[in-house]
């Protein structure tokens, strides 16, 4: 398993585009190929992907919101019960008593005639986190980045 690393990964810098989450992967931005947070309770977060998956993600330049994981549905996409604390909302939950940085992955269209590529957008800081009702109703955590360096 490769060394955690909270920053940036080699020479790879915000604007960089990845075909796919195996090419996330293989350059070691993002090592997980499903999961959108990469990271341990004990250390926190080292990355995340914002997919389009959650209702509740938003993201801008200087703050994203980001939904933790887990509770929807897998056919429909759709959140049909309360998300539960596991490992990568665990993480996130550390990266906020950590402040280190996290890098941020964003799928996005592609220029090109490719549909859609994933775009580093740099390092945020994970400053806060509630649970509450989402959008769908069931219970969410979302977690609050700010844009670092």
């Amino acid at each position: 398993m490769s060394q955690p690393v909270f920053g940036h990964v080699g020479s790879y810098r915000p604007g960089d585009t990845f075909r796919n989450r195996i090419d996330l992967s293989l350059s070691g931005v993002h090592r997980p190929r499903r999961t959108g947070v990469c990271g341990t309770r004990q250390l926190g977060a080292e990355s995340i992907v914002l997919a389009g998956q959650y209702e509740e993600d938003n993201f801008e330049e200087e703050e994203i919101l980001y939904s933790g994981n887990g509770g929807r549905d897998p056919k429909t996409g759709r959140q049909i019960m309360d998300q539960v604390a596991t490992t990568g909302i665990l993480a996130l939950l550390r990266s906020i008593e950590t402040g280190l940085p996290v890098r941020v992955l964003r799928k996005v269209p592609a220029e090109d005639d490719e549909l859609e590529v994933y775009r580093y957008e740099g390092l945020y800081r994970v400053v806060g986190s509630t649970y509450g009702p989402g959008k769908s109703g069931f219970l969410v955590y979302v977690f609050r980045l700010r844009h670092f360096i």
